[in-house]
């Protein structure tokens, strides 16, 4: 699939969500097979830019192109100014969240209340692609509710403004996380529109990725929780769509290093108050899918540790006895 000049080596993508991923898990996932990774949403204004927050959201050191940087707002300059500044920090496409269904985003305008003014998404988009010498992307719901579903107009919109790909998560800023996704209105949105089209909402296995691909013929697939404590999701999907066949199991051993190097990288990106911090989440998660009956009591003594070292030697340790 295409972005701009970029072939990406995959149609798996990584979801951009807040708290989950940042560099230390997108490089993880891209080195497991995703073929793009999303920064965390950031807003790029004076103020913010020496909070450890935007420290920590805008370093991409060492990741490999194109590195895709989401960026949100609620006015058009705003955005525009913040595409600009983003390719200062490096990147290589810009998002425009138009997805999130966060109420703290939200009673800002922006996010996926955006999507209820479209002559303002159509102000945005504009802006923000004459702004930059880049590929800007688009990612957004279905619509506000259901009974206004307008995903298909959208993206019209962006196709005629500029927007070179599009990824839609198939339920409303009302659904929030809830209830089941819906692929519907993503497959009117690949009818409506020439440009790529990502579907995104509860894909969360390679025979899923390849049923939804089929139903809407959408050109990739976005991971968001899936890839959650199993980054390999992204290794089993490109098997699944080259070959049919679902991959062999990957050893236990295997996925043992890849978790500790994961959480070490943590720790070591952070420092060891926040890197602790930070990584409960993430031992949460994979404790979760490795030994979901039995890791309660784990959980309940880990996540009240404050010693990184103790912390590392009890997940090693209850690692080491799956």
């Amino acid at each position: 699939m295409q972005v701009g000049p970029y072939q990406l080596n995959s149609i798996a993508l990584l979801a951009p969500m807040a708290g989950t991923s940042d560099k230390p898990f997108r490089m993880l996932c891209k080195s497991l097979g995703a073929g793009l990774t999303t920064s965390e949403m950031v807003v790029i204004q004076a103020h913010l830019l020496n909070t450890n927050k935007s420290k920590y959201r805008l370093d991409f050191k060492g990741e490999t192109a194109p590195i895709s940087i989401q960026i949100a707002g609620s006015e058009a300059q705003e955005l525009a100014h913040s595409a600009q500044k983003a390719v200062e920090f490096g990147a290589d496409i810009i998002d425009i969240n138009m997805g999130c269904p966060a109420k703290k985003v939200c009673n800002k305008a922006s996010g996926s209340a955006l999507m209820q003014d479209e002559v303002l998404v159509k102000n945005i988009l504009e802006s923000v692609v004459s702004a930059v010498n880049i590929p800007v992307t688009l990612k957004m719901r279905t619509g506000w509710d259901a009974d206004n579903k307008n995903a298909p107009t959208i993206a019209q919109i962006a196709e005629q403004a500029g927007i070179q790909m599009l990824s839609v998560h198939g339920r409303t800023k009302a659904d929030k996380y809830n209830g089941m996704a819906e692929y519907d209105t993503i497959k009117s949105v690949v009818n409506q529109v020439n440009i790529p089209v990502i579907a995104n909402g509860d894909i969360i296995s390679a025979k899923k990725a390849q049923q939804v691909l089929d139903y809407t013929n959408a050109s990739g697939v976005m991971i968001g929780r899936a890839a959650q404590g199993n980054p390999w999701i992204f290794s089993e999907i490109n098997h699944y769509l080259n070959t049919k066949e679902i991959s062999d199991l990957i050893p236990l051993e295997e996925k043992k290093t890849t978790i500790l190097k994961h959480i070490q990288q943590i720790y070591d990106f952070y420092g060891d108050f926040l890197g602790l911090r930070l990584a409960r989440k993430h031992i949460l998660w994979y404790a979760t899918h490795l030994d979901k009956n039995h890791m309660q009591q784990f959980w309940q003594t880990v996540n009240k540790i404050t010693n990184r070292e103790q912390q590392f030697t009890l997940f090693e340790n209850y690692l080491n006895q799956l």
